[in-house]
C-alpha cells in the first residue's frame, strides 16, 4: 500500500510540475507578445499537450485519497455495509473502466507512432503523449482494484 501512495504521489507532483509549466510558458508568451511583440510558435500546442499529461497524472492520487464524486444523497440511510458494499464495487467499476482507458490510450500511442503523427506547428509526436498517459491510468486502476477488494480504509468506514 505504502508503494502504491508513494507511486500515486509521485504523478501528483509531476502533474503540479507540468500545470507549473504550462503557467509560466504562457506567462513568457503573453509578456513576449504584449510587450516586445515576440511570440513563442506552438505555445497554445504544447499548453494542450503538457495539459493531457497532467490531467492523467493526477487521477492516481485523486482515487488514493479517494476524491472522486460519490452521491450521497441515494445512500444517506443507508447502512454502513451497505455504503462500504457500494463503495467497493464503486472502485471496481472505476479499476474497469481506467484499466480500459490504459489499454485504448496505450493503443493510441502506438498508431500515433506507427503513423508519425505530430501537433501541427512543432510536429510534436503525439504518441508521448498519449504514451505518457498510460502509466498513471494503469496505476489509478491498480489502486481502485485494491480498494474494491477491501485494501485500505474505505470512506464509509470513516475515511473521506
Amino acid at each position: 500500500m505504502r508503494l502504491l501512495a508513494s507511486l500515486a504521489r509521485l504523478c501528483a507532483i509531476l502533474g503540479g510540475s507540468l500545470l507549473t509549466a504550462i503557467t509560466l510558458l504562457t506567462c513568457a508568451s503573453l509578456i513576449g507578445r504584449n510587450t516586445l511583440g515576440l511570440t513563442l510558435a506552438g505555445d497554445f500546442e504544447l499548453t494542450g499537450v503538457a495539459s493531457g499529461a497532467a490531467l492523467a497524472l493526477f487521477l492516481p492520487w485523486c482515487q488514493w485519497q479517494r476524491g472522486n464524486i460519490a452521491v450521497d444523497f441515494f445512500t444517506a440511510k443507508a447502512s454502513i455495509k451497505t455504503t462500504l458494499l457500494l463503495d467497493r464495487l464503486g472502485a471496481l467499476l472505476l479499476a474497469g473502466v481506467m484499466a480500459l482507458l490504459a489499454w485504448r490510450t496505450g493503443v493510441g500511442a502506438l498508431n500515433a507512432l506507427q503513423s508519425h503523427s505530430g501537433t501541427m506547428l512543432l510536429d510534436f509526436p503525439e504518441w508521448l503523449v498519449y504514451a505518457s498517459m498510460v502509466p498513471p491510468m494503469a496505476l489509478t486502476a491498480l489502486i481502485a482494484l485494491v480498494q474494491g477488494f477491501g485494501g485500505g480504509t474505505m470512506r464509509s468506514e470513516g475515511q473521506v
